[in-house]
């Protein structure tokens, strides 16, 4: 222990000359490893391939053109042989004519017979007016037995003419819904007085309709 506390034995007197020396060996190290050749003895040599040119053809737009159809043609005449023998008919032509008989001629045919033109107009400048309303003439209505039975309900539609006193002419079921509710519809619009319709202020006949209500009172 008392040898290690002698200056001689102190280790960092050599401290300096330690570090030369090894920086010295390690750039020999170095400029050996450099200098020595470390590839080998046959390089390969590595050749590309040349590259196969594509050259691009410029592509000329061309236009049809288009040519009529050929005539057609004309159709050829195909010989038929005719083995039909005409027979030769006599006619006998008397020149003997008798001007006193009476000539037996067709009857005329029967006359036309005119189309009736319609006495009555569709639309006129006043129309018929139904006397008391649709409401007085519902009230004459008695509800069939049969519909009540059947509890039929809805409208019968009724068409009729309006002369030119004011009465109802003619009257049709146009649409019905049965049950008996149709002839009672029918037999209180005959019974009916209207208004006249006036046209060019004189009354005219004109053809009118109304609808009749069948409603079950619950």
């Amino acid at each position: 222990m008392s040898d290690r506390k002698k200056p001689d034995a102190d280790l960092r007197n050599y401290y300096t000359v330690f570090w030369e020396l090894g920086l010295l060996v390690t750039l020999v190290i170095c400029i050996i490893a450099v200098r020595v050749d470390i590839t080998g003895a046959e390089t390969e040599e590595y050749v590309l391939e040349e590259q196969e040119i594509v050259e691009m053809e410029e592509i000329i737009q061309t236009r049809q053109i288009e040519t009529p159809p050929p005539p057609p043609r004309p159709p050829v005449p195909v010989e038929v042989p005719n083995d039909e023998i005409i027979e030769d008919v006599d006619i006998d032509i008397s020149a003997d004519l008798d001007f006193g008989s009476t000539l037996d001629m067709p009857p005329p045919p029967p006359p036309a017979e005119d189309e009736e033109e319609e006495d009555f107009f569709v639309v006129v400048e006043d129309m018929p007016e139904l006397i008391g309303g649709l409401e007085g003439l519902q009230k004459k209505i008695r509800y069939p037995e049969m519909a009540r039975r059947a509890g039929i309900e809805g409208r019968v539609y009724i068409q009729f003419i309006v002369n030119e006193q004011g009465q109802v002419e003619n009257p049709q079921v146009v649409r019905g819904i049965g049950g008996g509710a149709d002839e009672e519809a029918l037999r209180v619009v005959s019974q009916a007085q209207f208004k006249p319709g006036m046209q060019r202020g004189r009354p005219v006949r004109v053809q009118y309709s109304l609808p009749i209500f069948f409603r079950l009172q619950n």
